[in-house]
């Protein structure tokens, strides 16, 4: 028994799916499964059951996920330490981001670290928030939209970075495109929505305003990502939500249009998984994150 054994059978564990971890892991999905027959060769017991495309944990699984877990996480503590005192002269800097600061933020920030640390490569993944959050044992630094939530692995740091004000759009011409002093919940709600997958940040914010003013909304389609909804918007399919950063660029076919009397508004967070001992890399991109966002 290994301890890249036990670390393979924590993230497994974690996703209740091979290949998920596999990814995870950044190993074949043979390569997993190998490690996996190995400790239960060791045990002399079923660590573990199939259950549709996953698994399921028997009881055995579920106690050694325990003793798997803390040494995954002492490993990475260990690896933080390691890359903190190697400096900046090479290494890696693994990032993580939600959509929104993953696709209107992100690039211009990797722009001026690559400037300031050439040698250094630089490993981005996005998703939304919930996925960026169960990713966090393989990250250096994370930016989420929208709450963090209490399940973050220990020693993770939290900053509160930027606010980002949340739109609805409609096709230009759209009845409540005229409202230029901005158009209430119960307006655009009357109409058909489109709205982003769940575990989004944006949605998460205008189910809860919705439930707050006692708004019903009428869900048309539900779709992944800030360009899925914009272009469900432009087939006409109804008024969809985006950040107001994701508009910078439009050509005029889409109008946005600002919630009142209050508008939407939420923080943009950064995480730090290992804050006690994170890299030097990180360290200075988090500093680059503090600096741009202070700026705004």
């Amino acid at each position: 028994m290994t301890a890249e054994q036990l670390i393979t059978f924590a993230t497994v564990a974690e996703h209740a799916n091979i290949s998920r971890a596999a990814l995870a892991l950044h190993l074949s999905q043979p390569a997993v499964s190998g490690q996996l027959r190995q400790l239960q060769d060791e045990f002399g017991e079923p660590l573990y059951q199939r259950a549709g495309r996953g698994i399921r944990l028997t009881a055995a699984g579920e106690q050694l996920a325990v003793y798997a877990t803390r040494i995954r996480e002492t490993v990475g503590q260990a690896h933080a330490y390691r890359n903190a005192l190697r400096g900046l002269e090479r290494g890696t800097l693994r990032i993580g981001a939600s959509t929104t600061p993953a696709s209107y933020l992100l690039p211009y920030l990797i722009a001026e670290f690559h400037r300031q640390h050439p040698d250094v490569t630089v490993h981005t993944i996005d998703g939304n928030t919930a996925e960026i959050v169960a990713a966090l044992d393989s990250l250096d630094i994370a930016m989420i939209e929208g709450p963090v939530g209490a399940d973050l692995p220990p020693g993770t740091e939290v900053t509160a970075w930027r606010e980002d004000e949340i739109v609805a759009i409609a096709p230009s011409g759209h009845p409540l495109a005229a409202a230029s002093a901005g158009v209430t919940l119960e307006a655009v709600c009357a109409h058909s929505l489109v709205l982003r997958e769940g575990g989004s940040g944006v949605r998460q914010l205008v189910e809860r305003a919705c439930a707050r003013a006692g708004v019903q909304m009428r869900v048309a389609l539900e779709i992944a990502g800030v360009e899925g909804v914009k272009e469900a918007v432009r087939a006409g399919m109804g008024i969809g939500f985006v950040s107001a950063m994701s508009m910078r660029h439009e050509d005029g076919a889409l109008q946005r249009l600002r919630i009142a009397p209050e508008p939407l508004t939420r923080r943009l967070s950064i995480l730090m998984p290992h804050g006690a001992a994170a890299s030097r890399a990180a360290a200075s991109f988090y500093a680059l994150c503090v600096e741009d966002g202070a700026a705004k």
